[in-house]
C-alpha cells in the first residue's frame, strides 16, 4: 500500500512538473513528421501475464514495426530481446529523447492506472515473453517499472540474462527504501546517460 501511495504521488508531482516539457517534445515531434502520432503505445505484459498498453513518445517513424523483422538479424544482444544502437528506424528527434529518457515520461499515466510502478523489471513484450523459461518469468511476479535496477546499472549495455538477474534481484530485495534510492540513481543516470538507444 505504501509503494501504490509513493506511485501515485510521484506521478502526479512527476506529470505537473514535466508538462512543459510535454509540449516541447511534442512540437518537436510534430514538426519532424507532421503526418506521424505523437504518443506511441504498445502492448506490453505487465504483473501475472496480464497485458496493457504502455504509452511512450513516439521516437521511431511511423511503421517501424513493420520494418522490424527486416532488422531482427542485426540484433545486438542475447535472448528474447532487441536492441540495435545504430536502428535505421529512430527519428532526430527520437534520438535525442531515447538518450535522455524522455521518451519514458507518459508512461506516468501507466502509473497512475496501476499498470506499472515507478520502479520494478522493465515491462516485456508479449513476443519476448514467449519465449521465456519457467525461470524468466519471475520477472513477472510483481508490477513492471519505470526504471529498476537494470536501468540503472547500464541499460543497452547488459544482455537479457543479465537483466533478469538484476530484476530477480530486485524481486529479492525490494523495499520503500530500495524504491527511493533507485529513484534517486535513475536521475542520476539521466542527466549524463549514454547507455540508453
Amino acid at each position: 500500500m505504501i509503494k501504490r501511495t509513493m506511485d501515485i504521488i510521484l506521478a502526479v508531482i512527476g506529470i505537473l512538473f514535466v508538462t512543459p516539457i510535454f509540449l516541447m517534445i511534442a512540437v518537436a515531434i510534430k514538426i519532424e513528421d507532421p503526418k506521424g502520432k505523437i504518443l506511441f503505445k504498445q502492448i506490453r505484459v505487465g504483473k501475472d501475464g496480464k497485458t496493457f498498453w504502455m504509452y511512450k513518445f513516439r521516437s521511431m517513424v511511423s511503421d517501424a514495426d513493420k520494418k522490424l523483422q527486416d532488422l531482427l538479424h542485426l540484433n545486438e544482444t542475447s535472448g528474447a530481446l532487441f536492441k540495435m544502437k545504430d536502428d535505421p528506424r529512430v527519428t532526430k528527434v527520437g534520438k535525442f529523447i531515447r538518450r535522455t529518457s524522455l521518451d519514458e515520461l507518459p508512461q506516468f499515466v501507466n502509473v497512475l492506472r496501476g499498470e506499472m510502478s515507478m520502479v520494478g523489471p522493465r515491462p516485456s513484450l508479449p513476443r519476448e515473453v514467449a519465449e521465456y523459461s519457467a525461470y524468466d518469468l519471475q520477472r513477472l511476479k510483481v508490477v513492471p517499472g519505470c526504471t529498476g535496477l537494470w536501468q540503472v546499472s547500464g541499460r543497452s549495455t547488459i544482455d537479457f540474462k543479465g537483466m533478469v538477474e538484476l530484476d530477480l534481484t530486485y524481486i529479492r530485495q525490494r523495499s520503500v527504501w530500495l524504491d527511493i534510492k533507485l529513484i534517486f540513481r535513475t536521475v542520476g543516470v539521466l542527466v549524463g546517460t549514454k547507455d540508453a538507444y
